[in-house]
C-alpha cells in the first residue's frame, strides 16, 4: 500500500493494523499504535502528533524526514530499524527508555524531550540538539558527541573520557554532568 499526503485521526491501529507499505507526507494525529508492528514500513516527510507509539516494532522500518510532537514513544529500540536515509526531529514529546545503540543520528534536534534511561552507546551524535531535555540515567558511552549542544539540558552524565566531545556545547550551570564519573562534590 501507498498512500501520499493523508491524514490518520485518532485511530487505534491495535484494532485496525497500519498496512504495510510506504506513507509520503502522512500525518497521524492522536493515533494509538501502542505494542503494534510498524516493521518494515516506510515512512518519509511524515507527521506523528499527540499520539502513543509506545512499545511498538519498529524492525528495518523507514523513517524519512519524520517529526514526532506531543507523542510517547516508550521503550521504542529505534536501533532495530533501517538506518540508511534515518531523519528525525522530536518535540514536547517522551522517550524514556528508548535505544539509539550505534545509530549516525547527526544533526538530530530533540526539542523539550525527555530521554531517561535512553540509550545512546556507540551512537554519532555530531551537531544534534538538546534543547531543554531530561537526560536522567541516560547512557551515553564510546558516542561521538562533536559540536552535540547540551547547554540547556538536564540531569544528564557524560564521562569525558569514554565519550567525544570535541567543540560540544555545555552551560556553566550543567557542566556537573560531566564530572559525575569523578565521584567529587560540587558546592555552589
Amino acid at each position: 500500500m501507498n498512500s501520499t499526503d493523508k491524514t490518520f485521526s485518532a485511530i487505534r491501529f491495535i484494532e485496525s493494523p497500519l498496512e504495510k507499505g510506504e506513507y509520503e507526507q502522512c500525518s497521524f494525529q492522536g493515533c494509538d499504535f501502542t505494542g503494534t508492528d510498524l516493521s518494515e514500513i516506510h515512512f518519509s516527510e511524515c507527521l506523528f502528533s499527540h499520539s502513543n507509539l509506545s512499545n511498538v516494532r519498529i524492525d528495518k522500518t523507514a523513517f524519512r524526514d519524520v517529526r514526532f510532537v506531543d507523542c510517547k514513544l516508550l521503550g521504542l529500540r529505534f536501533d532495530s530499524c533501517m538506518e540508511f536515509g534515518l531523519q528525525l526531529r522530536f518535540e514536547n514529546s517522551t522517550l524514556n527508555y528508548a535505544s539509539f545503540y550505534n545509530l549516525h543520528l547527526r544533526k538530530t534536534v530533540f526539542v523539550n524531550c525527555s530521554l531517561q534511561e535512553t540509550d545512546w552507546t556507540e551512537c554519532d551524535l555530531t551537531q544534534a540538539v538538546f534543547d531543554r531535555c531530561d537526560l536522567s540515567r541516560a547512557t551515553f558511552d564510546n558516542s561521538v558527541l562533536v559540536k552535540a549542544d547540551f547547554r540547556t539540558a538536564l540531569h544528564f552524565s557524560i564521562n569525558p573520557a569514554h565519550n567525544r566531545l570535541k567543540k560540544a556545547r555545555f552551560c556553566a550551570d550543567n557542566l556537573s554532568g560531566l564530572l559525575d564519573s569523578f565521584d567529587i562534590e560540587i558546592e555552589p
